[in-house]
C-alpha cells in the first residue's frame, strides 16, 4: 500500500494485548528461515490494535524506529519463527519487539475505545436494492 506516494505496511490485530502480528504469511519452514536471514524493516507501519469493548489503539511506527529496535535486539529476538510441526500461518514480530516499537517515543499513537454498536442492516436487501436501481 502506498500513502502519499510512499510504501507503508498496515497490520491489524485483535485481542487484549497486541501480539501475533504477522510479518509474512507462510507455513514453510525453509521460507521462514530465509525470511529471518534477509528481512529488515524498510517501510513505515500503521498498526491497528482492536480490543473489543475496551481500549486499543492506532499506531504509526516510522521505519527508523523499527530499524533501531531491530538493530538493538537483533533479528533472532525481533522475529518469531513458527514452531516446527505446527500451523501458525506465518512469521511474527516478537512480543518484545512489538512492545518496544509501540512504546518508542517516536511512535505516534491514539487510543481507541472499541465498542460494538448494534445496527439494523441487511446486506442482502441492500445489494438487491442497489441492483434494482
Amino acid at each position: 500500500v502506498k500513502l502519499f506516494g510512499s510504501p507503508i505496511s498496515i497490520k491489524t490485530i485483535t485481542g487484549k494485548e497486541p501480539a501475533g502480528v504477522k510479518l509474512i504469511w507462510t507455513v514453510d519452514a525453509t521460507k521462514a528461515r530465509q525470511f529471518l536471514e534477509t528481512w529488515h524493516p524498510k517501510f513505515d507501519l500503521i498498526l491497528v490494535h482492536i480490543n473489543w469493548l475496551s481500549l486499543g489503539g492506532v499506531y504509526y511506527v516510522p521505519d527508523y524506529v523499527q530499524q533501531s529496535i531491530f538493530d538493538e535486539i537483533g533479528e533472532e529476538k525481533y522475529i518469531k519463527l513458527p514452531k516446527q510441526g505446527t500451523n501458525p500461518r506465518g512469521v511474527e514480530i516478537s512480543n518484545e519487539a512489538l512492545k518496544a516499537i509501540t512504546t518508542d517515543e517516536n511512535t505516534m499513537s491514539i487510543k481507541v475505545e472499541w465498542r460494538r454498536d448494534s445496527i439494523q442492516y441487511n446486506a442482502f436487501k441492500r445489494w438487491v436494492d442497489l441492483w434494482r436501481e
